[in-house]
Order: structure tokens, then C-alpha cells, then sequence
């Protein structure tokens, strides 16, 4: 879907050569020519990213940027006549994403435009991936916030090293973890041939976690290859 672009400026001129480019470019835009202007299209309209010219009556683009900041997470360009550095300073101080002097490039701007709509929209889906605060499977509720596990919303507190191994198995039950991904995977260490310590972490958490820890229901061991967390399926409603 197209993004849609907000032009503020009190040159006609200028809001018209900028809105023929980036229409040329696939760009649906909104325009306004004075600050308060501008405002009231943000309530009204669905804005991907703004252009905001400084000098301009009623609320300057300064002001603007701070009004829009408080409520709006999207990107802004700056732009105006003034070219000195403490301009640009004082515009990005307040949260400007990009800053541009007029007489100005059509093609420059579209580009930079271009430029910030992918930054941001790029960062916004990284954040929609990424991974979840908790892990739940049957009764099991894993914190990763702050790092407790729950069962049916009682605490049990972990060490680091069984809340480790646990965020690890829970994070892809069915799969067969041999004991050396499990030292090099939960806990970052090289492997060493010490069987016995994984068996200790194993079954301190299966008395925290089973009913009956000689019958485990979560944590299966699989002879000869390691362990593996019980599936969704696996486990009773």
C-alpha cells in the first residue's frame, strides 16, 4: 500500500512542485499550508511521513515537530530557508528525522522521503518479529521479563542456569537437544564430557515442573541423543 505523504508549506509553489513529484512517484499526499493546518489533518487523515516547512503563520514548523512528537511516531523532514547549523541543530534536537535548505532538488527531497519511509517501516517490522516476552506450554508459563516460571500462575523461582535450559527447551518442543547444543546454546560454554551435569540441571527442574518426576511429562529424555521438550499436542488440556 502506498504511503501517503503530508506536505506543509505556506508557498503554494513550493507545495505544488513537491506534490507533482512524489505523485509522479506512486505517492498519494495531503497538503496543508500553515501549521495549525497541518495538525488537523494528522487527527483527521492516515499519515506516513511529514514535510514541514519552519517559517510559516499561526504555528511555526518548530512547533509543529513538538505537537507532532507527542502524539506521532512518524517521520519528519524538515524544511526551510534557514541553512545555518544551529538551524539544523535545533531541528533535529526536537526530533527531525532529516533537515533540507530551500532552494532544494525535487528529486533530492523524493529521494530522502524514500530514504526515512524505509528506515522506518523497516525498523517497524522488526519489531513486529520480534520474539515474545513469554512462553506457554500446558501448564507452563515462562517469564522472560523477569525471568520466573509459572504454573497455573504460581511462581517458582529459577536459577540462572535451570531458567536457561527451560527457555531453551520450551522454545522448540519435539526438538532433541543433545547435551552438547544444550552447554553451547543455554549456557555458552564449550562442551565438556560431563554428563552429569546437564542430569543435575534436568532434574532439579523436573522436581520443580512434574507431578511425578520419575514419570516426566515435560521433559523427555531420549536415550543415546539427549532430551526434548513435550509437544502442544503431547501434553493433556
Amino acid at each position: 500500500m502506498s504511503k501517503s505523504i503530508l506536505i506543509v508549506d505556506d508557498d503554494p509553489d513550493i507545495v505544488d512542485l513537491l506534490k507533482l513529484y512524489l505523485k509522479a512517484e506512486g505517492y498519494p499526499t495531503l497538503e496543508a499550508y500553515d501549521g495549525k493546518e497541518a495538525f488537523n489533518q494528522l487527527k483527521n487523515q492516515a499519515v506516513d511521513l511529514a514535510i514541514i516547512d519552519i517559517m510559516m503563520p499561526f504555528i511555526d514548523g518548530y512547533q509543529l515537530l513538538q505537537m507532532i512528537r507527542q502524539e506521532y511516531k512518524i517521520p519528519v523532514i524538515l524544511l526551510s530557508a534557514k541553512d545555518q547549523d544551529y538551524d539544523k541543530i535545533t531541528g533535529l534536537k526536537l526530533g527531525a528525522d532529516d533537515y533540507i535548505s530551500k532552494p532544494f532538488s525535487p528529486l533530492e527531497v523524493t529521494a530522502r522521503i524514500q530514504a526515512q519511509l524505509r528506515r522506518s517501516y523497516e525498523f517497524n517490522d522488526l519489531l513486529s518479529i520480534q520474539p515474545p516476552s513469554q512462553l506457554k506450554l500446558g501448564d507452563l508459563l515462562l517469564s522472560h521479563h523477569e525471568c520466573v516460571l509459572y504454573i497455573k500462575d504460581k511462581a517458582i523461582p529459577l536459577s540462572a542456569r535451570e531458567y536457561k535450559l527451560l527457555k531453551l527447551l520450551m522454545s522448540e518442543p519435539g526438538r532433541i537437544f543433545t547435551k552438547k547444543q544444550i552447554f553451547e546454546r543455554a549456557w555458552n560454554e564449550h562442551y565438556i564430557a560431563d554428563d552429569n551435569a546437564i542430569m543435575v540441571q534436568i532434574s532439579r527442574l523436573r522436581d520443580k515442573i512434574e507431578e511425578c518426576p520419575r514419570k516426566p511429562v515435560y521433559i523427555k529424555t531420549i536415550r543415546g541423543l539427549g532430551y526434548r521438550f513435550a509437544k502442544k499436542d503431547e501434553l493433556s488440556p
